[in-house]
Formats: C-alpha cells, structure tokens, sequence
C-alpha cells in the first residue's frame, strides 16, 4: 500500500471515528499538515466550481409559458443516503404533486459524477412510494415546467443549469448558513436566498431566519406533519412498565446534531441507570467508554418497533426540529431535547422534555424521564402530535400550480 493510500485511509479513519479515537495529539497535528498539502478538504466542497452563481449575473425569466393540467416538475436534490430525514420531507412534497397526476423527475446532483444511476437503488429501496423518475442534474436540467430546489447547493444548480422559462422554487427546510462558520460555505448558503427562486419556507424558525437574516420574505411558509401512519402505539407498548432503556439518533457528520454532546451525555446517563440498554440507529458508533446496542439506518417500521419499546428518546438539534422528536411522541416515548429557541419554534405542545445543552443537565433530564416510568403507570401518556403531512403537500402542490398557471407573478 504507497503512502497515499494509507493517508487517505487515515482521512476516511478521521471522518468516520474522530480525531481523537484514530490518532495522538501529534499525529493530528502531522496529519492535518499533511492533508492540506493534498487538498483534502478540497475534495469536500459541494458544489462544481461552474455552479456557484451570482445573483448579478441571474436573469429571472419574465416570459413564463402559462401551463394548464398535468405538468412536468422537477426536483433536484443531493443523492440520499437510506432514510435521510431531509430527503424524506422533500420526497413527500413529491409524492402529493404525483398523487395530482403530475409527471415528477428527480435530478440528482452528483459533485463527483454525471453518471447518477449507482443511487437509484437506495432511493427506490427506501422510498417505495415515490415513482418519480431519475436523472441527473448535469450537464443541464430541461423539459420541465416548474423545478424545485432542495438545498443551498442545488439552488446554485438550478440558478445555473435550468436552461428556458421555467417556474424555478426552492424548498427550505433549514437556515442552511448556520451549518457552518463564518467563511465560504456560509456565505454561498445564504447567497442561496437572493438567486431569484420562489422560496418556500418549512416552519417558522426558518421563514423568521430568512427575513431576519437575510432580508427576504418567503413566498410561502407551510407547516411541519408527523407521519403517524408509521409512527403510533403499537398494542402491548401501552404500559409504561413494559418499557426499556432508552433511544439516540446519531449523526457524527452533521454537528448541528450535537453527536458529541450526546455521547458524553450518555455516558454519564449509564453511569445513573447501568441496566438501561442504550439504543442507536443512524450511524453505528464505536469506541464508546460504555456498551450501546448499534442498529445502524431502521426502516420506518423497525424504528417505529424501537421507539415503542424503549422510554425516552435523545434528539439534538441547534437549527430546526428534528423529525424524531414527534415521531417518538406519537410512539408513546419520551423525547429529551437539547434547549434551543430555533428547535422551539415548530414544536407544538408540552410534551417533550428540554435541557441545558451540556452533558450533566441532558443526563439529568433522561434519567428524570426514566424514573418517572419506573412506576405503575396504567398506560402510555396521550401525546399530541401533527397529524400526517397531508396540509404541507397541498400547500406545496397548490402554490405550483398555480404559479404555472399564472396566477402567482412570483416564482
């Protein structure tokens, strides 16, 4: 093996476990040295040079073909990875415009390649009931009537690469600038905001961050669902008694997610309660000062099962709601969230559980839930939680339509 594949093998190490499980202090420092000789972190910037785009230099059609009856809409996203929480919203947003007759084509955005067709398996796996086609958004998308961004990157795409008069949105489910420090990324992000496409805003954190932040009001702001077809009670997970140990969605790559909070959190949580078995799906964690149960990505079904059996259920999030947290509500298990007025803003009721956003007070508070339902509870407490994403879709599908028919000078 040459010595750059052993470097890249130690990078891959470093992304998938963390610096301070693969190397020491001083083999970081060399290895970091050396990574920004062989531009690694060029390897992960998410857009092609040529799909940056400047606002300047959009030009918004204002020749709009007015369009009647089935139209051709288009989608373009990143490749997801199984069960992604983001891919899953925009991938309903898709299914009720095809539930209207509607032609939908997914084109993925590959940074690496225009060749798109090793993900399709994963997206016709995991999302069954959407029957949109695939194609890839590169070199150009075309053939449309209407395209709908999905994140700050394809905006840049569809600002670049939609060729005619076409009705041009862009789906906002996060103030995306807050996924990174000050510098390039969260720049381009909120650049994203000013390219001239109809933005639809998922929630109000996000519409109050696109006018606070960036002086824009959204075309549409349009509520969170919980999918309570999937997520409910299952019978016999109506006792509190019956219930075990608790449950973490990991996601080391995203720090928003707050994946290293959460794992000192835990650690401190089993040094409370050592009986309770400790559950995470998501990405399989390793290297963990305690034992955990690894399920790695649930089907909907599975973790729906797992939240049904277990008490409480850890869900971090600094920018918007995680999904998890009402999806664990409507399967009768508690959620613990970090405490942030961004995540408060889209979740409705009293129900959840919210600590200071440190190890010690998230520990806490799992361990308060934990003894509350080590008791003789009768029943699972009646949680309120949104029911079905059906008034999104309509809302998303109606503002198409009718900007395809004229009737919105916006978009």
């Amino acid at each position: 093996m040459g010595t750059t594949q052993r470097l890249t093998d130690i990078a891959l190490r470093l992304k998938r476990d963390g610096a301070g499980v693969v190397l020491s202090w001083g083999t970081r420092r060399i290895a970091q040295k050396v990574g920004d000789r062989l531009g690694w972190a060029d390897l992960d910037f998410p857009l092609r040079p040529e799909d940056i785009a400047d606002q300047r230099s959009v030009r918004p059609s204002t020749d709009y073909p007015v369009r009647s009856g089935n139209l051709h809409i288009g989608w373009v996203c990143t490749p997801p990875g199984a069960r992604s929480g983001g891919h899953t919203t925009l991938f309903r947003m898709v299914e009720g415009l095809e539930r209207r007759g509607h032609k939908c084509t997914l084109f993925l955005y590959d940074v690496n390649s225009d060749d798109v067709s090793r993900h399709e398996d994963v997206i016709r796996r995991c999302w069954p009931g959407m029957k949109a086609a695939i194609e890839s958004a590169t070199p150009r998308i075309e053939g449309v009537d209407a395209v709908v961004a999905s994140s700050w990157q394809t905006a840049h795409v569809v600002a670049s690469r939609v060729t005619g008069p076409v009705r041009c949105f862009y789906f906002v489910q996060d103030f995306e600038p807050y996924f990174y420090p000050r510098g390039s990324l969260y720049t381009l992000s909120e650049l994203s905001y000013h390219l001239g496409l109809g933005l639809v805003a998922l929630g109000d954190m996000v519409a109050t961050r696109l006018e606070q932040e960036s002086g824009i009001t959204p075309a549409l702001t349009v509520p969170f669902g919980c999918d309570t077809e999937v997520y409910r009670l299952l019978d016999g997970s109506r006792s509190a008694g019956s219930r075990r140990g608790i449950v973490f969605y990991a996601k080391r790559s995203a720090d928003r997610r707050g994946y290293l909070l959460a794992k000192l959190a835990l650690e401190r949580f089993h040094e409370m309660h050592p009986d309770e078995e400790i559950h995470v799906y998501g990405d399989n964690v390793a290297n963990w000062r305690i034992r955990v149960t690894n399920h790695g990505n649930l089907p909907p079904a599975e973790l729906n099962a797992l939240y049904n059996r277990t008490k409480a259920g850890l869900v971090m999030s600094f920018t918007n709601i995680s999904l998890a947290a009402e999806e664990l509500l409507a399967a009768g298990c508690r959620p613990v969230l970090n405490d942030s007025a961004l995540a408060r803003a889209d979740f409705p009721g009293p129900d959840a559980v919210w600590a200071q956003p440190s190890p010690a007070a998230l520990a806490a508070a799992l361990s308060s839930v934990v003894r509350d339902q080590d008791g003789t509870a009768p029943a699972a407490a009646p949680f309120r939680v949104r029911q079905g994403w059906g008034q999104t879709q309509t809302m998303v599908a109606d503002l198409i339509e009718a900007a395809c028919r004229g009737v919105l000078s916006r978009g």
